[in-house]
């Protein structure tokens, strides 16, 4: 059987992960995960990708999965092995041109030494959702486009995944905070207003390693923002967990579809 490495961040996916298949556990800390599934702990250092490579080509992994968010590191320049440091200025240029760009570089990294990088929807493909319906009522129409349209406008600028509308106004735009952070901006200052919120990835993005996500919490502030539902673009939305968003969807009354 191959063998696999998630490489954990925060959050639930790591978790929601293992229920798919045991796999090792990459953390960039030396404090080994408490996560039922694990098949063994790798820790890691930013300024240490020499070692990585090496300790997962020993382990067998042959192939790896990012999963949970991570910060930007602060990289301590005398902790650099001699693998890193020959990369810092690939990896510095990187930085400078964003999250994508840094995000395709670190897989290029990893694929150049011969790991294969699956996308969390690999390996638990329930995670994402086929077009459709999947609680309440339809969406307003002119408020979808609207979002839509203002997504597909950022796009190309790295600026965020989602976007809300109401009655024809842009009322929230995610940025580096975050989906939460817009619905909690959206709460604060233009609460009831029966909009929708879309999400969806930038054209061009590798679900891979960056695919938008959503969770019970999200379903949650949505309603509290007042808004009427929720559009996320089908198979490249993952639902952290699908149950959990659900359950909440029925316990707010907050629509929830899913569009290609």
């Amino acid at each position: 059987m191959t063998k696999r490495a998630i490489i954990a961040g925060s959050g639930s996916l790591p978790a929601l992960l293992l229920a798919g298949g045991p796999a090792k556990i990459v953390t960039f800390s030396e404090d080994a995960p408490d996560l039922p599934g694990a098949a063994g702990h790798i820790p890691a250092r930013f300024e240490k990708l020499g070692k990585l490579f090496y300790d997962l080509s020993v382990a067998g992994v042959r192939e790896v999965t990012f999963a949970g968010a991570m910060s930007r590191p602060s990289l301590d320049p005398a902790q650099l092995d001699a693998a890193t440091a020959a990369l810092m200025p690939r990896l510095m240029a990187a930085m400078g041109q964003g999250d994508d760009a840094l995000l395709r570089d670190v897989m290029a990294l990893f694929q150049e030494r011969g790991f294969r990088i699956l996308g969390a929807h690999d390996l638990r493909p329930d995670l994402v959702a086929e077009p459709g319906c999947l609680a309440g009522e339809a969406l307003p129409e002119a408020d979808v486009a609207r979002a839509r349209a203002v997504l597909d406008a950022l796009g190309p600028l790295d600026v965020g995944q989602a976007a809300a509308a109401a009655k024809g106004q842009v009322i929230g735009i995610e940025t580096l905070q975050g989906t939460d952070a817009m619905l909690r901006f959206i709460i604060g200052s233009a609460p009831g207003s029966g909009g929708v919120m879309v999400k969806r990835p930038k054209a061009g993005q590798d679900l891979r390693v960056d695919m938008p996500a959503i969770g019970p919490e999200t379903i949650h502030l949505a309603a509290e923002a007042g808004l009427a539902g929720i559009e996320i673009a089908a198979g490249a939305v993952l639902m952290l967990d699908r149950d959990a968003v659900l359950d909440a969807c029925a316990e707010t009354g907050l629509s929830l579809w899913a569009a290609q």
